[in-house]
């Protein structure tokens, strides 16, 4: 059994197939969730409006796939360093387990936050507005990253730097006056990697980081909530994390350069700016109606 277990093929089937069962058991973790929300809603007088739909669409989940996937940078170099760190059979499925948790954990908490206090026009406007400064933060993040694989020596396309170049230009002046409030609220994606991890600490650490990334990139999507399906859409979110925890696992490599992709990385960035505006036109339109609604 100990040599099956250090074949190398199997540890990647293995690998695939925990990436699996963990997706699978946390969508139906997510249903929970929505299902004991609706039910509490309910009791506190919900109409069947302001409760969540139980039906999947494919489309939301494909919205959510493709959206996690573009915010999933960050997250794959911190987890192909602490791969590299930590090498292995039983720290890979420490890796999986924690990150797969922490990211739907935080997720989990940002839907239950938005469920509750989106009848509250000020405090919805309110996370919107956060949402939306995180967002612009993400769009930073990805010309920051078109940057790197220039000066790692990609061949970066002429259109793409002129128009990441602008894009800098314009995020730098929104960037410092918005800084005060994003350094209270984006995480610090760094650990110490000078300190050695057991198992369960390493478990922690990989709980930790997509936790907290969960929590800002979900709470970046809230202003999509009034267009898709919350439910598929985080579904979506849990399938791209599993897709890309297997890819990390056969070739972290590569998938770390993948990820980072000149092209993806702007079109990534300018998809950002461009929900980031739309919440912004949502707390416009939400602050106008509590005018308002106070003058009469």
């Amino acid at each position: 059994m100990s040599n099956l277990f250090s074949n190398n093929k199997f540890q990647n089937a293995f690998s695939i197939f925990l990436a699996i069962i963990i997706f699978v058991f946390l969508s139906f973790l997510l249903l929970a969730q929505v299902n004991l929300l609706n039910g509490v809603g309910g009791i506190i007088g919900y109409g069947p409006k302001d409760l969540i739909s139980t039906q999947i669409q494919w489309s939301d989940v494909l919205v959510g796939l493709t959206i996690y996937l573009k915010t999933a940078v960050d997250f794959a170099i911190i987890i192909g360093l602490l791969m590299s760190k930590y090498p292995g059979f039983k720290n890979r499925v420490a890796i999986e387990n924690g990150t797969a948790l922490g990211n739907t954990l935080g997720t989990m908490a940002v839907l239950a936050l938005w469920f509750f206090f989106k009848e509250i026009k000020w405090l919805l406007a309110l996370m919107v507005l956060v949402a939306s400064l995180v967002l612009l933060e993400l769009a930073k993040g990805g010309i920051h990253h078109i940057e790197e694989a220039e000066q790692e020596g990609q061949k970066v396309p002429t259109w793409v730097k002129v128009i990441a170049s602008k894009l800098d230009i314009f995020l730098n002046i929104v960037m410092k006056l918005v800084e005060p409030v994003l350094s209270k609220i984006m995480p610090n994606m760094k650990f110490d990697d000078t300190k050695q991890l057991t198992f369960w600490g390493l478990i922690g650490t990989s709980f930790t980081i997509p936790f907290i990334l969960g929590l800002d990139d979900f709470a970046g999507y809230v202003p999509l909530f009034n267009v898709v399906n919350v439910l598929g859409f985080g579904i979506g979110v849990f399938l791209g994390h599993m897709i890309l925890n297997i890819l990390l696992f056969i070739n972290p490599a590569k998938t770390i350069t993948i990820v980072k992709n000149p092209i993806i990385s702007l079109l990534g960035s300018l998809f950002f700016i461009g929900l980031a505006f739309y919440g912004l036109y949502e707390v416009f339109h939400s602050i106008q109606s509590i005018i308002i609604g106070r003058g009469h």
